[in-house]
């Protein structure tokens, strides 16, 4: 786990170019003693091989593993540009992640750094952050940005009756895993909740709300609401804005009259898509269009392979996504570098990618050889 300290924040940064950036972070660790003098050449190499980028406003400068022995002790060196660094092809930093590695314990950081900066509004908030606490808080996941939900808030088929039963078992998941207090599940159970189609229901509320968190619920039993029937419900406890994204992935989903993939879904799949991933069956790996690659780079995914396997799926016109079989085996977009990296890739580790549309076959013969050749590290 990543734990940042005042030391390694600097804050009200500016700089010309990235390269100037890089060059200041490089002095920062070095004058920490977390590296030697020369590893800022490693850095800038490895910026001109590609480039370190992630998105949201942030980039990951480092070393190659050429440099790797020039590194003392792994940490990490914070620079803040409140006016932004331009990146390359458009991309401007706000914050500037520069690592020092000595073998793959990086790949904790990042995946720990990915999943933190991929939230939603964190671009902003990193960029107004006005001391190095804000920063570190923000790093750490201390300041909520997405909504709790996981399997202890979804009951499937509970034997309800009508919708205030269904109420109060969504407004219990909340409680039981401290999102709320009694006074919320009170109020829930008072409101009425919205229907969004084909038996699928929301409701929410405010009062005496801790931690905010959504929860699922669906029924056993036949039973309606106002001449409507009544399938399942989705429930939310608010106390900030965490919840936005998974509502919008809902709205998404009514939208397109998708509710019924909710709806039928079990607890791993309920919650892939109203997170808006997927969770991937061991069993699909006989689609045609579904395979198996086994990562063989000595210090798994970092940012320069993850760049290179990304680079070589935005070559297609299909829709990508990879799962790490030996992680928590969701899929994501595999033409998005921060979900690459965030899924934690070490060597060994098999990646099963999943390719939709016209060049799919192709895409998956293509990033199936860029995986076998190394991914540019040979």
């Amino acid at each position: 786990m990543l734990k940042l300290n005042n030391d390694d924040i600097t804050l009200a940064q500016s700089a010309s170019n990235k390269f100037e950036a890089i060059k200041n972070i490089a002095q920062s660790l070095t004058d920490k003693g977390q590296v030697e003098q020369g590893y800022v050449e490693g850095m800038l190499n490895r910026e001109n091989q590609n480039s370190t980028f992630l998105g949201n406003g942030i980039a990951i400068p480092h070393g190659t593993t050429d440099t790797r022995e020039m590194v003392k002790t792994t940490g990490v060196a914070v620079h803040h540009f409140p006016q932004g660094v331009e990146w390359g092809d458009g991309n401007t930093v706000y914050v500037a992640i520069g690592i020092a590695a000595k073998s793959d314990e990086h790949l904790g950081i990042l995946k720990q750094l990915t999943k933190v900066l991929g939230a939603d509004g964190v671009e902003e908030r990193l960029r107004n952050a006005s001391s190095a606490q804000d920063i570190i808080a923000l790093l750490h996941g201390d300041i909520q940005l997405e909504a709790d939900f996981d399997a202890s808030l979804v009951q499937l088929l509970f034997p309800a009756s009508d919708m205030v039963q269904m109420s109060a078992v969504a407004g219990g998941l909340l409680k039981n895993t401290g999102c709320a207090e009694s006074e919320f599940v009170a109020d829930l159970v008072t409101k009425e909740p919205t229907h969004l189609g084909k038996g699928l229901w929301l409701v929410g509320s405010n009062k005496q709300v801790n931690r905010t968190g959504v929860s699922f619920v669906s029924t056993a039993n036949y039973c309606e609401y106002q001449g409507e029937k009544v399938r399942a419900l989705v429930a939310f406890a608010a106390c900030n804005n965490a919840h936005q994204s998974i509502l919008k992935t809902l709205s998404e989903m009514v939208f397109k009259g998708e509710q019924d993939k909710l709806l039928d879904a079990s607890i791993e799949q309920v919650i892939g898509l109203l997170k808006g991933e997927e969770v991937v069956a061991a069993e699909a790996a006989n689609d045609d269009n579904v395979a198996v690659f086994k990562i063989k780079n000595a210090h798994g995914l970092h940012a320069r392979p993850g760049a290179m396997l990304v680079a070589e799926a935005k070559k297609f016109e299909s829709n990508i996504r990879v799962a790490n079989l030996d992680g928590e085996g969701k899929a994501v977009n595999a033409k998005s570098l921060m979900k690459v990296i965030a899924l934690g890739v070490k060597h060994g580790h098999s990646l099963q990618f999943t390719a939709e549309g016209v060049d799919a076959s192709k895409a998956l013969e293509s990033i199936g050889q860029a995986i076998a050749s190394g991914l540019g590290e040979g």
